[in-house]
């Protein structure tokens, strides 16, 4: 399927009743604006058309899911504000992440490693916003204050873990689809008990939002097959955020570069 294609079926699945539609040709990215809340959000028809050749249907029906939690976020925004009680969780992004709202205010935000950032997010229910700095005066909190709840919210989390064996390496993958999955990264508690567990060298990896795998690498065959994972996971994923694992050891991440890890030895 082709980028109009994948156009013709966003706009057919979604109407024209409440959304309005601007296709820019030059960069294959689709504009929807809400009529209602004038509002709009940017998709890239080129990452859907990669998507779809792995996914099918299921790409398309991922966008339709974003769009509609999107605007069901700026909805709720709009009719009842946020409420000071809300869960706040930290997410993990791509440094090439946007730094600021659409609407020119920075992110609450800091440094993680030198492939990812920290994010904070008001949870919705079914989708989050993101903390931008006009939120914190409507939430009542500071940014060190967002940030604390986020710290003491990622532990509360449950790390429900599957383990595949691959050529003599263990893999363990955190897949709730909770919106959290890649930040569960930030509990210190839970990468230090896995550690405990691990025989070889222990890395970990977030290729997009919605997963986080940790490898037990006895071999060099390991960090093979965690490259072609991770790459994978990072093409399909909706959110994704980098296709490098991470070496953890001493309670800190180290980016790994597998091909010249491979190299050395």
């Amino acid at each position: 399927m082709n980028s109009k294609q994948i156009v013709e079926q966003i706009q057919q699945k979604l109407g024209t009743e409440k959304f309005h539609y601007t296709y820019d040709e030059k960069q294959d990215k689709l504009r929807v604006e809400h009529k209602e809340l004038g509002k709009g959000l940017d998709i890239s028809i080129a990452g859907v058309v990669s998507k779809f050749e792995v996914k099918k249907e299921v790409a398309i029906d991922e966008v339709l899911y974003t769009v509609s939690q999107t605007f069901e976020a700026m909805e709720q925004e709009k009719n009842q504000g946020f409420d000071s009680n809300a869960k706040i969780y930290p997410i993990i992004r791509s440094t090439s992440f946007p730094k600021a709202s659409k609407e020119g205010f920075p992110f609450i935000m800091e440094d993680h490693t030198a492939e990812t950032r920290v994010y904070y997010a008001v949870d919705l229910g079914n989708t989050y916003r993101l903390v931008d700095e006009q939120m914190l005066s409507q939430l009542s909190l500071t940014a060190e204050q967002i940030k604390e709840a986020a710290k003491f919210s990622v532990k509360q989390l449950s790390t429900p873990l599957k383990r595949d064996e691959v050529s003599g390496n263990v893999y363990y993958f955190l897949n709730s689809n909770d919106g959290y999955d890649a930040s569960r990264i930030l509990n210190k508690a839970f990468l230090n008990d896995m550690k405990s567990k691990i025989e070889g060298e222990m890395t970990v990896s977030v290729p997009h939002q919605d997963v986080l795998i940790i490898g037990d690498i006895r071999n060099d065959v390991g960090y093979d097959v965690l490259a072609q994972m991770t790459m994978h996971f990072f093409t399909v994923g909706m959110i994704p955020i980098t296709s490098l694992s991470f070496v953890y050891d001493n309670e800190k991440l180290e980016p790994i570069f597998i091909l010249a890890k491979n190299k050395s030895k």
